[in-house]
């Protein structure tokens, strides 16, 4: 009798407690509860990437201040596979009126955010700037940093689009007023070179 009154007694503080549901509602409440989506994988998001490219890049001179004047290169793009894919490190040379251009860009995906870091370093300087980081969806890939541009604090923006087996787009945008507009600096078409 003792262990029944104590039991009585605990399922009395649960109902005060408010712990204490029927069945019915306990079921109902889980089977309408919100499911968290799961983060897409996209570590194979930049896989169309791999390979050797001819690429047409143009130049915006003096980005942020009304230039209109851009300078067009012709050149190469290699990219090769790292970690399975999860990385990959992107050769780039250009030529130009104004002269020779090479950079390094590397890709990384961090599987817990699922999302991808592009970071670029020019021969000039030879130093890895910001990373963009961002991710892809419906087939377009937006990747974003903040970064210092002549004493001001920007947002740039890489946009990868246009993505076929044999070509793709890529796109580098600064915005100087919190991303509210956007001016492109960096137009660069890649067409695979055959094998």
């Amino acid at each position: 009798m003792r262990h029944s009154l104590r039991r009585i007694g605990v399922l009395f503080l649960f109902c005060l407690a408010g712990y204490w549901m029927p069945a019915s509602t306990a079921f109902t409440q889980m089977a309408t509860a919100p499911v968290a989506e799961k983060a897409r994988d996209g570590q194979h998001d930049f896989d169309f990437n791999f390979g050797s490219w001819k690429t047409h890049i143009q130049r915006l001179q003096n980005p942020l201040t009304g230039s209109k004047t851009w300078v067009e290169m012709n050149g190469t793009v290699v990219v090769r596979k790292v970690w399975d894919g999860r990385g990959q490190l992107e050769e780039i040379e250009a030529d130009s009126s104004k002269g020779h251009f090479e950079g390094l860009t590397l890709f990384l995906y961090n599987p817990e955010s699922h999302q991808w870091s592009q970071d670029f370093a020019s021969s000039e300087d030879g130093s890895l700037g910001t990373p963009m980081i961002g991710e892809f969806k419906d087939g377009r890939g937006e990747l974003i940093s903040q970064e210092q541009f002549k004493g001001r604090t920007i947002l740039v923006r890489g946009v990868w689009s246009e993505i076929k087996a044999d070509s793709h787009r890529f796109e580098q945008a600064f915005s100087d007023d919190g991303g509210k507009t956007w001016e492109p600096n960096f137009v660069a078409t890649l067409t695979r070179l055959a094998k």
